[in-house]
């Protein structure tokens, strides 16, 4: 007999009539997607961040629309990094643009052997955070431009144009990178494929 696992939805409804057992099967089965949201961010206290991230979630539970947990967890993971930034990096620079690279000279949290992986993780921590939130959000969690609006607070048409300027931002930084003798537009077209590979080994890039 095959056992169906609850949707997020189901399993909000019974956190919220107060079954705890429920609330804890939802973070631990995204525990390793808000991790990997802060991967490729900020050199240490990953774990401070997704803790902080599930504690204002237990907080705020209530205000979770039916269907959205998901959405609403990337919302949270979002505000608590912009946080992280302001109060660690509050002298170089607004957050949502700034890089990452500009802001945290630590380390990269992720060990890559792979050239084109490589490059991809350093362009992104390249353009302005917000671009790299917005095309991670997009290529590694498969977030739509309705979503991605959700996680930003910003309107639909607005995040819709951000992705397509962010792909660009990332198309000319990863060409400047490769030193490529190819056309910039063969750069973009091969991003998509890049991103989508360089997710799958994501977890396997842990130091």
């Amino acid at each position: 007999m095959v056992t169906v696992e609850p949707s997020d939805a189901e399993l909000l409804e019974r956190w919220r009539s107060g079954d705890r057992d429920s609330g804890e099967m939802l973070f631990e089965r995204y525990y390793r997607t808000v991790e990997r949201f802060f991967l490729n961010k900020i050199g240490d206290a990953i774990s401070d961040l997704v803790q902080e991230t599930f504690m204002r979630c237990v907080k705020n539970h209530d205000h979770i629309r039916d269907n959205q947990f998901r959405v609403y967890l990337f919302g949270i993971a979002y505000r608590v990094l912009h946080g992280h930034f302001r109060e660690r990096y509050r002298d170089r620079g607004a957050p949502g643009d700034t890089s990452v690279r500009d802001m945290a000279d630590g380390p990269v949290t992720l060990v890559v052997q792979r050239r084109d992986h490589r490059l991809l993780l350093e362009a992104l921590r390249t353009i302005p955070s917000d671009d790299q939130v917005i095309l991670e959000l997009h290529y590694w969690e498969s977030l739509t431009t309705d979503e991605i609006a959700e996680v930003l607070g910003i309107p639909v048409g607005t995040a819709r144009g951000r992705l397509q300027r962010a792909r660009e931002k990332l198309g000319e930084v990863m060409h400047r990178l490769t030193d490529s003798p190819h056309p910039l537009a063969t750069t973009v077209a091969c991003l998509e494929d890049w991103a989508r590979d360089c997710r799958i080994h994501l977890d396997d890039y842990r130091a």
